[in-house]
């Protein structure tokens, strides 16, 4: 296991990040205790739950798993999301920060946060007031570092503009979903990210097991990808571009000798942007098999073949751009 720095911090995290999305529910509490065990004795450091993945259950095995390895992981959660019937039991209010902070760390059994994240940008909220509030939490000692997920490129340029005149903690990593069938974020956030040193830790980086290369253009509507609506639903998912894809994954992990899975990892851990891609699992097996993505190289040649398969369109303003770069870019 390799390790990387996240973002503009000191804090190093292992080159692949476990989610427990699925802990409490899939996955039972006896096999997901066993599995973070697992990740940890193989050199994983960096784990990933929210305090609505199964109504608060996942932070729960997850606290349970931990405790007595606190020092060893970087655990990372999130806040947003509704956790409450009442109107101010959801978003990014100053009150719902510091009630979610508190209902966290009771079912995580700490009294610190590694990483906590905003779940998704709130419209209602100024996200000044946001800040602030993470920021205290820093102050407090409550949290260690923040991050963000689901954002537009503008949301988290604004974020870090913000909190640099203020002298407030900035965001240190976003989570947004990529993978080779969802690169929507290459138009303008990668580059940002890039730019500014924050840490990319993609979710949904099988495309919702789109890219394990159990399904086809042939696939039985019952066996289909599971989810039925969201981003990893079927329809979504089954598009002509994304079996042209999934053809040019198969045939590298035809000669590569791997699964299309550790493929999917690997084009994702040897990219520049990335910093540590989240993957889930329901499975023992499923675990093994993405564990199987480090350790090794994917040839050059493979990987560009993938890259260009799956790159977006060229369009505007990037072709525009491009056009005018000069000779010493």
């Amino acid at each position: 296991m390799k390790y990387n720095l996240l973002g503009k911090s000191g804090l190093a995290v292992s080159e692949l990040c476990l989610g427990t999305m699925t802990f409490g529910k899939a996955v039972n509490e006896a096999d997901s205790i066993h599995l973070i065990n697992r990740f940890v004795e193989l050199g994983g450091n960096f784990i990933d739950t929210a305090d609505v993945y199964v109504g608060g259950r996942s932070e729960e095995i997850v606290g349970q798993a931990i405790k007595d390895k606190r020092s060893e992981v970087v655990l990372a959660t999130k806040v947003r999301m509704a956790t409450s019937p009442g109107i101010n039991g959801v978003g990014l209010s100053r009150k719902h920060i510091m009630d979610g902070i508190e209902a966290s760390l009771k079912r995580l059994q700490t009294d610190y946060i590694d990483l906590y994240q905003v779940h998704v940008w709130d419209h209602a909220t100024p996200i000044e007031e946001t800040l602030r509030a993470l920021d205290d939490l820093v102050s407090s000692g409550k949290v260690r570092y923040i991050g963000c997920s689901n954002f537009f490129a503008w949301h988290l340029m604004k974020s870090l503009s913000i909190s640099e005149a203020n002298k407030y903690a900035r965001f240190v990593s976003l989570q947004p979903q990529y993978s080779l069938v969802s690169r929507q974020m290459d138009r303008e956030m990668m580059s940002l990210c890039l730019e500014e040193n924050v840490a990319v830790i993609p979710w949904a980086p099988l495309g919702g097991g789109f890219l394990t290369g159990r399904y086809s253009r042939n696939t039985p509507e019952e066996g289909r990808l599971t989810t039925k609506v969201g981003e990893s639903s079927w329809e979504n998912r089954a598009l002509d571009k994304n079996f042209v894809i999934l053809d040019a994954l198969l045939e590298a992990a035809e000669k590569l000798g791997k699964t299309p899975a550790q493929v999917a990892l690997r084009w994702l851990i040897q990219k520049k942007e990335i910093t540590s891609p989240i993957f889930g699992i329901s499975s023992h097996s499923q675990f093994e098999e993405n564990m199987g993505s480090v350790g090794w190289e994917m040839p050059r040649e493979i990987w560009d073949r993938l890259d260009q398969v799956s790159a977006l369109p060229d369009d505007y303003p990037n072709r525009f751009i491009h056009k005018f770069r000069r000779p010493f870019e």
